[in-house]
């Protein structure tokens, strides 16, 4: 049996590239919440540990969470067909997921008429960077990723874990 195939939504019925058009749907509670995950050459991991995340930089962490934030309330300036959002709640979180690589997880939410998936990953993804920018004095061996949405609530269908 054949799986059914959801129709791409930024196309339009000429097959051209277009923006949702979100005026018809409920304004409702929607959260995100996505990870990315930053992996070290072990020694890097073990110097990193031993500084407490911090660099000639300063915090790593801290640099992370504000580089993501910033990201997620400018999302739709970076993907095409992302709508301008209010972003009624940002948290970023960044902790060691095993010896070498950290964990750094996105929640956003808001009350609107789409979703902030596009924001959560954006957050993540960002932080990510930033860590990236801030340790790769140490290391171009450093490794972005993977990352992925984890859940989603709000609009038509929920998805994954409750954020």
């Amino acid at each position: 049996m054949k799986a059914k195939r959801s129709k791409l939504t930024h196309i339009d019925p000429a097959g051209r590239p277009a923006m949702v058009d979100v005026s018809a749907k409920a304004v409702t509670a929607r959260e995100a919440v996505a990870e990315c995950r930053v992996r070290f050459p072990a020694d890097v991991a073990k110097q990193l540990r031993a500084a407490g995340l911090k660099s000639a930089k300063g915090g790593i962490v801290e640099t992370a969470i504000i580089a993501g934030t910033m990201a997620v309330k400018r999302t739709h300036e970076l993907i095409p067909f992302c709508h301008p959002l209010p972003i009624d709640g940002c948290r970023i979180a960044a902790d060691w997921h095993d010896e070498k690589s950290l964990r750094i997880e996105c929640a956003v939410k808001t009350t609107h008429r789409t979703g902030v998936e596009m924001e959560a990953l954006t957050g993540a993804t960002v932080a990510a960077l930033a860590v990236y920018d801030m340790c790769k004095a140490l290391s171009h061996a450093i490794v972005i990723g993977p990352a992925k949405l984890l859940g989603k609530r709000g609009g038509k269908r929920d998805f994954g874990v409750s954020p």
